[in-house]
Parts: C-alpha cells; sequence; structure tokens
C-alpha cells in the first residue's frame, strides 16, 4: 500500500478516513478538493489542476482523497496499487452531507479549503449525490470488479466496514 486512491459519492466520509489511514500509514495525504478550490471556494484552472495531480502521480508514495474530474479519475484509480471504495446506502450520503451543511457553520468541513461556501457546496453535493449514484457508481463498481486481482481493493459498504478497514490497517493486517 503505497499509492491509495479514496473515492465514492459525496458525504461517504472519504476525507475523515483518508486523514486517519494517513496518520495510521504515513503516507503523505493529497485532498483533491483543496487542490482544485482555492481558499473561498475559487476553482483552479483545469490546466493548473492537471498538472497538480499529475505531479501527485508520479510521486512514490500517496493517498489521493477525492473527486477532483472525470480526466483525472480513472488515470488515478488506474495509478494506485490500493483502491479504498466507500460506497455506503445513498440515505447514509444524503445524511451526512445533511449534518456537514449544519455543522459546517461552526467547524469548518475536514478536507474543504478556508472559507468554502458551506451551502452552496452543500447543495452541489446533494445534486452530485443522486448523480453520482445513477451514473458514477456502478461504474466504480464494474472497475474494482475488473481489477480486484491486481491490486488492493476495499469495497466498504457500511460504517462497519470502515471501522474494520482502517483496523486492519492498524494492525497491520490490511496493507
Amino acid at each position: 500500500m503505497k499509492k491509495v486512491a479514496v473515492f465514492g459519492n459525496a458525504g461517504g466520509g472519504k476525507s475523515t478516513l483518508s486523514k486517519k489511514l494517513s496518520q495510521i500509514t504515513g503516507l503523505p495525504l493529497h485532498v483533491l478538493d483543496k487542490i482544485k478550490y482555492q481558499p473561498g471556494g475559487v476553482e483552479l484552472s483545469d490546466e493548473d489542476y492537471k498538472r497538480a495531480h499529475e505531479q501527485i502521480l508520479v510521486s512514490d508514495q500517496w493517498i489521493i482523497d477525492g473527486f477532483g474530474s472525470m480526466e483525472t479519475l480513472w488515470p488515478r484509480l488506474d495509478e494506485a496499487d490500493s483502491l479504498v471504495f466507500i460506497d455506503l446506502p445513498l440515505y447514509l450520503h444524503f445524511w451526512w452531507v445533511t449534518k456537514r451543511l449544519i455543522t459546517g457553520y461552526f467547524n469548518p468541513p475536514d478536507g474543504w479549503p478556508k472559507n468554502s461556501p458551506i451551502f452552496k457546496s452543500s447543495l452541489n453535493s446533494y445534486r452530485v449525490l443522486f448523480l453520482c449514484d445513477k451514473y458514477l457508481t456502478p461504474r466504480y463498481r464494474e472497475y474494482i470488479k475488473q481489477v480486484k486481482n491486481q491490486k488492493n481493493v476495499y469495497h466498504l459498504q457500511s460504517t462497519q466496514d470502515i471501522f474494520q478497514f482502517l483496523e486492519s490497517i492498524e494492525n497491520g493486517h490490511g496493507a
């Protein structure tokens, strides 16, 4: 486990899991939202984002948290030696986006750039939830089936799976 892609639908706990995984493994963490969006929610140009993403991919070790863009998603999953796919029930993603919206006014969400527009970003997350569930999640599921014999694949489908995954990594059984 040297190059880890953490991915899945919005509000699934990717940032929290990635942060803990980085603490356990010592692998450097790269949060795509903090790369793609500058403080205040201003989006980086596509060229600058792709350049920054490519610099991470060519490094020896990393954990990359998030989506980024369709153009960078599949190359990242191909480059990773370990895939952590958070695939929780849609209602749980919806609840966690709602919880992040409410608490975000008091405590900025982990993994978000400073001064991100909480309300606007949360509305976008709600929109993404259903689109991702309908179009992208099935593609993720198919992809991990295809590569399960070539990569470490962790398909986390419940909060219990998330806790067990982190515990197994911490105990040295999942790396």
